[in-house]
């Protein structure tokens, strides 16, 4: 097959959903071993010609990047028009996946996407105006997809419900873990014990819970917290204890999850909960939001607190560091399930099964 395969958002910084698009196109070209062709697409801007092909490094794949000033603009209004088709761009293909920033036209062909969370959809105050917009025109294509792939079964069961997807198309390519996230190797040193939390700054993470969940463990562990800066609400950053240290790459991230006495990730909902997974492969234990989205990703390796009691999350992570010794070798165990290898051989499956 010649894959068409939409990198879009990997113009942007590396975190979650960039990170499985990144993730997938390596385990799809893993799982094919040269028995396919793969062609990475994206209409970008200027940053974006910059920023891909750093993404893409190491990966053997054809790269067709057409440089578009305002980009997003172009994207959006290729998709709603409808025209030209893909195939003039790239020539024929067997296969389109296109990504959450745009669904492009085509004449033929499979037709894929991928649906992380209907969160725009089910939570609009969570997210801002312009993502709604753009991921619900997405959310209503997505009916006209050969195969919608889908993080976790969750999601798979959202995407039926509410977008009204045939059952039979829908299939789950639960997240890889990428190599840093291992429990061997160099430990992060903050001058004292600390939790670690793991999210961008926007109202579903739920930081602030985490924060006033900290306030009441002891005096000597810290709150370590990562991520990029996100939209609304504030949490409130500026207590004691509290060490901001922003956006971090992967290998730094791994060092920081290893040094960590527990990870703490009280989101109020995901698609998956992918650092779950990153904090078990590097051997923590973590406390985890009880709502049933991250039941996947949690297995019975986590402890689970409701993220609107700091009350319960500050007694999931003292129950979490006196259960060390038994959460981290479960959270190895459950962690070792989850390759990129699997995603694409999920994925090149569900393809080959379309066409034929």
């Amino acid at each position: 097959m010649r894959i068409a395969f939409d990198v879009s958002p990997l113009s942007h910084l590396p975190t979650g959903i960039n990170n499985y698009i990144r993730g997938s196109l390596g385990g799809v070209v893993d799982a094919a071993a040269g028995g396919h062709e793969v062609v990475a697409f994206a209409p970008t801007s200027p940053a974006g010609l910059r920023a891909i092909p750093a993404a893409l490094d190491g990966l053997p794949v054809e790269r067709r990047l057409r440089l578009l000033p305002f980009a997003h603009g172009w994207r959006q209004a290729w998709s709603r028009l409808g025209w030209p088709p893909a195939e003039r761009f790239l020539g024929s293909f067997d296969v389109l996946h296109y990504s959450d920033w745009m669904y492009p036209p085509q004449r033929a062909g499979v037709r894929s996407t991928m649906v992380h969370d209907l969160v725009p959809l089910r939570f609009p105050g969570w997210v801002q105006r312009r993502t709604e917009r753009m991921h619900g025109a997405k959310y209503r294509d997505a009916g006209s997809c050969d195969v919608v792939f889908v993080n976790s079964a969750f999601t798979g069961r959202d995407v039926v419900d509410r977008l009204g997807v045939d059952a039979a198309r829908v299939r789950v390519a639960y997240p890889g873990v990428g190599p840093h996230f291992r429990p061997d190797g160099e430990r992060a040193d903050l001058g004292r014990p600390y939790l670690l939390t793991v999210a961008t700054l926007e109202p579903r993470k739920n930081l602030q819970a985490a924060i006033d969940a900290h306030a009441l463990l002891g005096p000597d562990l810290a709150l370590a917290v990562v991520g990029a800066e996100g939209w609304g609400e504030r949490p409130e950053l500026d207590r004691d204890r509290i060490v901001r240290l922003g956006y971090v790459d992967d290998e730094e991230l791994a060092r920081l999850y290893r040094g960590a006495s527990a990870f703490v990730y009280p989101s109020r909902f995901e698609g998956f909960g992918i650092p779950i997974v990153e904090a078990m492969a590097s051997g923590v234990p973590v406390v985890a939001s009880a709502h049933e989205s991250m039941d996947e990703a949690c297995g019975d390796a986590a402890v689970r607190a409701d993220p609107e009691r700091p009350t319960a999350i500050a007694a999931a992570v003292e129950r979490a560091i006196a259960r060390r010794d038994e959460l981290v070798p479960k959270g190895l165990e459950h962690a070792r399930g989850f390759t990129w290898r699997r995603v694409g051989e999920t994925f090149l499956a569900a393809w080959s099964e379309a066409a034929a």
